[in-house]
């Protein structure tokens, strides 16, 4: 077995973490890794507060997956996604902190990807954790599994790092279009339904490994649109999942790692039917397919990486006594935010100004650039950085490293709604976030893409 999960605090303290932009001669090498992360035990199920019971089986296996990449210069690169509704900086940094200290790679190259499947199994740092309301039975076993899942977490990693051997990367964008704006303009306000109006990211950026002898190993994809097909009481990786099955029985012997993009504001529609995940899986893998069989933009090093941990402010915190008066209400999500206020002014005297928001930036070679923020990200976020930067070029990822609250850009800010506004409850934080919120994400992508 692996070594033991530690669990940890947020980082305390903005970092800047730089991998060296020096050119050496070399070949690169992938590594690939996956385990089944499916609960072997009875586990709440994340994402749905109306549960009422937790899983205990499985529609098909929810996976870990680790792709390493050793560039020229002898750098490697670590990329984790998972069937998880998200990925929690308590979690990712400890591990990080182990990679680090067990490898030498620093954690400017090591990234984490949740897929937002809201099939698979709460985990004790889930920062929706008040929404489920766990208690004893529940709580342990969400406990328990938390730490198994980290262990498996570094296991997945340490099997990528063992499977280096040299390759080569490819890189293409194809299209789906079942991922939909979900962002509805009312006279009312914004409401959770179809906007077709709305902006959406159509884009499924593939990036391929590929051994020595040109054999796909690994195709790591992604799509901008939550998980949220299937509302059933079985595990499963939703329609990202199905999409993983359906390109690993096209390509024999490779590994899907499928990355969720910027789709906190965007749903699959229709949904609700296991043979709607199974056909949006089926699309989404038909247009990675596609990709692989055309022409392809051949990926070369040096890669280079950096990472920083910004806060994003939050409006007014409300008072003590304001604190103790949401205790009266009859909403059970207000309460337990209440109540985890009270201990936060109880146990720091204060409740936090800011969220933490990590902004990941990789660039391959002048091939590709991949932008990786944490939280559930707004599609706007994707469709600036494809405005700034060479659209046909751009990985964009939310989901990854930690998941604090929605961040929405500056518009959907001001038009409120749930991604604006509503959803901080869920997440147990008071807010929204101030304006600036956009710029200051904006402004750190342009300085570690623009870093020498």
């Amino acid at each position: 077995m692996v070594s033991r999960f530690l669990s940890g605090g947020l980082i305390a303290a903005l970092c800047l973490l730089i991998t060296p932009w020096g050119v050496a001669e070399g070949t690169m090498k992938i590594g690939i890794g996956r385990v089944v992360i499916t609960p072997e035990s009875p586990v709440w199920l994340a994402g749905y507060a109306s549960r009422t019971k937790a899983g205990e089986s499985a529609l098909h296996d929810i996976w870990a997956k680790a792709m390493v990449i050793e560039d020229e210069t002898g750098a490697k690169f670590v990329i984790v996604t998972a069937d998880l509704i998200g990925f929690y900086m308590n979690q990712t940094e400890p591990i990080a902190k182990q990679v680090e200290t067990r490898h030498g790679i620093p954690r400017a190259n090591i990234l984490f990807n949740a897929s937002h499947t809201h099939c698979g199994p709460v985990v004790d740092n889930d920062g929706l954790h008040i929404t489920y309301g766990l208690e004893g039975v529940e709580q342990e076993r969400a406990t328990a599994y938390t730490k198994h899942l980290g262990e498996l977490l570094v296991q997945v990693i340490d099997e990528a790092l063992a499977d280096l051997q040299p390759g080569t990367l490819h890189w293409g964008i194809g299209e789906a279009f079942f991922g939909k704006n979900r962002r509805m303009y009312t006279i009312g306000g914004v409401t959770n339904n179809y906007n077709p109006i709305g902006p959406v990211d159509n884009d499924v950026p593939t990036l391929v490994a590929k051994s020595a002898d040109g054999t796909i190993r690994g195709i790591l994809f992604g799509y901008a649109c939550h998980n949220t097909v299937t509302d059933l009481q079985q595990f499963n990786g939703d329609y990202a999942g199905f999409a993983q099955i359906e390109i690993e029985k096209a390509f024999p012997g490779a590994t899907a790692l499928f990355a969720q993009g910027c789709g906190g504001d965007q749903n699959p529609l229709p949904r609700r039917k296991i043979e709607l995940a199974e056909k949006y899986g089926a699309e989404l893998g038909a247009a990675v397919s596609s990709v692989l069989n055309g022409t392809m933009t051949p990926v070369t090093g040096p890669i280079t990486a950096r990472y920083k941990l910004i806060p994003l402010a939050l409006t007014e915190a409300p008072t003590e006594a304001e604190v103790a008066k949401q205790l009266e209400s009859d909403n059970k999500y207000v309460v337990r935010r209440a109540k985890k206020m009270q201990r936060q002014y109880k146990e720091d005297g204060k409740l936090p100004t800011t969220l933490p928001q990590s902004v990941q930036v990789w660039k391959f070679g002048e091939a590709v650039q991949l932008t990786a923020l944490s939280g559930e990200v707004t599609v706007d976020y994707s469709l600036l950085i494809k405005h700034h930067y060479p659209k046909e070029k751009q990985f964009v990822m939310g989901y990854t490293n930690g998941c604090p609250a929605y961040i929405p850009s500056l518009r959907v800010l001001k038009e409120g709604g749930y991604e604006g506004a509503g959803a901080m409850l869920y997440y147990g934080v008071h807010g929204p976030l101030e304006p600036t919120v956009e710029q200051d994400i904006m402004n750190t992508i342009h300085e570690l893409t623009k870093a020498e």
